[in-house]
């Protein structure tokens, strides 16, 4: 499922030590689970606040997976296979990183109801740095809190941040068309893409410095390759390309892993 649901990360979450391979992987296809509910094209609005809110309560509650069976079964029909599995994801995660990957989903999924409530409206920079929270810059800080789960590892927390949210830049820039043709302009008021580059690489340099912080070990392994992939990005996206080769993906993981 890693491996069909994210080219970017299925690389270094494979290449993972044990525990934290499961911690992470878990997290992934959690916030992936619930990411493919807010982007649902059938979906209405209400339903889908009503399915993440409902997944904010399961993730607080004593059974996790027995309140998100309940919650999703009635809807075999038209939400996707690794929304569905969203209990096998959270059985998968170690006891012991439970509770710090069961935290951020809860918040992510309530973030996110509050934002297809509000139409996903950007005005500003800071509701982009809102928007950018929620959904990535967030992912960040549970890593770090994973990386020191783990093996005692320590980082930056606010640059952790800004290396989620100059992902999430990045694939703002890639996919703006297609979010213009469903009616969701994450640009804020004035912006071309000039301006959302410029955000995107102030990002992006803060991410540069949270790596460049981190001792050796697995989470500085990890965190090179979608850096990377970033970086190679928006450099395409700036010379007016848009999506990386697959050969090209696996040149820069070839490099970046030694």
């Amino acid at each position: 499922m890693l491996k069909k649901t994210s080219r970017t990360f299925y690389i270094p979450i494979s290449q993972l030590v044990i525990g934290l391979k499961e911690a992470v992987t878990s997290a992934y296809l959690c916030m992936r689970a619930i990411d493919e509910i807010e982007d649902h094209e059938q979906l209405s609005d209400e339903l889908k606040v009503e399915l993440l809110l409902g997944i904010h309560d399961a993730f607080q509650a004593a059974q996790v997976t027995e309140a998100l069976q309940k919650l999703l079964s009635p809807y075999q029909a038209v939400l996707p296979a690794v929304t569905l599995q969203l209990d096998e994801w959270v059985d998968l995660c170690p006891s012991s990183a439970a509770p710090i990957v069961n935290r951020y989903i809860a918040k992510m999924a309530l973030q996110m109801s509050e934002w297809v409530q509000n139409g996903w409206h950007i005005h500003t920079e800071e509701d982009l740095d809102r928007y950018t929270y929620s959904v990535a810059g967030m992912v960040g800080e549970m890593l770090s809190e994973l990386w020191l789960w783990h093996d005692g590892t320590q980082s930056d927390l606010t640059k952790a941040i800004a290396f989620g949210r100059g992902l999430q830049a990045v694939n703002i820039l890639r996919n703006r068309n297609e979010d213009m043709k469903r009616g969701v302009d994450f640009f804020p008021d004035g912006w071309g893409f000039k301006e959302m580059q410029q955000y995107t690489r102030r990002n992006l340099q803060q991410a540069d410095s949270y790596i460049a912080d981190l001792k050796e070990g697995p989470a500085l392994k990890f965190c090179k390759v979608p850096l990377a992939l970033a970086h190679a990005t928006v450099n395409l996206i700036s010379v007016g390309g848009n999506k990386l080769t697959r050969d090209t993906v696996l040149k820069i993981v070839s490099r970046v892993s030694g």
